[in-house]
């Protein structure tokens, strides 16, 4: 509710990407980051035997930016864009109307979940989507796992945990004062994505911020203003996220017979799909200024210090002639 209620909601009522706003998202760093994905998009495109109809997805996608720079990349397979039904999925009036002016030139239809698609291939995009959805945290005290829940007392918002022990089931091993995070949205999302790309074939291309494997650990944040605030001050006012576990959503993937790569740092994929040939192309063209500005986004994008490690990319597949590329062997 906190993110997502239609008019008191942090997406309804602030401004959250870019320098003004609480968090800039890779596609806000560079228009280096779309055009790659755009060309991991052309590339599975080519590799599901070049469709003459399938569809193009994308799962929160904020200003519009991503799918505009992928597809302006795309332009070099013509075929491509005129085969391409866009979808995008988004709760937020408000950011509707920034994409429909951002994406002025093209069809677009808005979903307000993952829509039932039949009859063709899907290509799907979702970067820094499932950190918002909302997750469930679990703490270990006694030998015992009890749910992590929010009260109301002294004033104020705090956390307490459930009266009674859960009946979690596939927890991991812990000690006293672990904490253990699920994304209850977030894995059924995955399991309906997985049974549609086996139904239709396709692919999808998540990436986001959160380990390879790790499971235990409170990852739950709030940024305001591009600092970590109180999540339980002011809610409504500051973005909520969590880590991505994509250990669990390899597992649920895995079980429904979609081809997985990664997951892997964020940097080494956009290295291997040539995001350093595209930095040096810009740069040719560029003044003494704008190179110093494009040399940080470039850092920004894949320095371990900053992007490349934290985030994370992973692919699921099906029916593909080969496999997507950016995750080598």
């Amino acid at each position: 509710m906190a993110l997502g209620h239609p008019e008191l909601g942090y997406y309804a009522q602030r401004e959250p990407f870019g320098e003004t706003g609480d968090f800039i998202t890779a596609p806000e760093v560079s228009q280096m980051f779309g055009e790659l994905i755009g060309l991991w998009a052309v590339d599975v495109w080519a590799k599901l035997g070049g469709p003459t109809k399938f569809h193009l997805v994308e799962l929160g996608p904020g200003n519009g930016t991503l799918m505009t720079d992928i597809l302006r990349s795309a332009r070099i397979a013509p075929e491509f864009l005129s085969s391409a039904t866009i979808h995008l999925v988004e709760t937020s009036a408000r950011l509707r109307k920034k994409q429909a002016d951002a994406l002025a030139d093209h069809n677009v239809t808005w979903h307000e979940e993952l829509p039932t698609l039949s009859g063709a291939p899907v290509i799907l995009l979702a970067n820094e989507f499932f950190d918002a959805l909302p997750i469930r945290q679990f703490v270990f005290t006694g030998g015992r796992w009890f749910e992590r829940l929010v009260t109301w007392q002294n004033g104020g918002f705090e956390y307490t945990k459930s009266a009674r022990p859960s009946d979690l089931k596939d927890a991991p091993e812990a000690k006293e004062g672990d904490i253990y995070e699920r994304c209850p949205d977030g894995e059924a999302l995955i399991g309906r994505l997985s049974n549609l790309l086996r139904q239709e074939g396709g692919a999808a291309l998540i990436i986001d911020y959160g380990a390879e494997d790790a499971l235990i650990g409170d990852s739950f944040q709030a940024v305001r203003g591009h600092r970590p605030v109180d999540p339980l001050v002011a809610p409504g006012e500051a973005d909520l996220t969590a880590h991505v576990k994509f250990a669990i959503f390899k597992k649920i993937a895995l079980s429904q017979g979609v081809t997985v790569q990664g997951p892997t740092p964020q940097g080494r994929f956009l290295e291997r799909l040539g995001i350093e040939a595209r930095h040096y192309m810009l740069r040719k063209e560029a003044t003494e200024a704008q190179k110093k500005k494009l040399d940080a986004q470039f850092r920004r994008l894949i320095s371990a210090k900053e992007m490349g490690t934290l985030f994370k990319a992973m692919a699921l597949s099906h029916n593909m002639a080969a496999a997507g590329e950016g995750f080598g062997n």
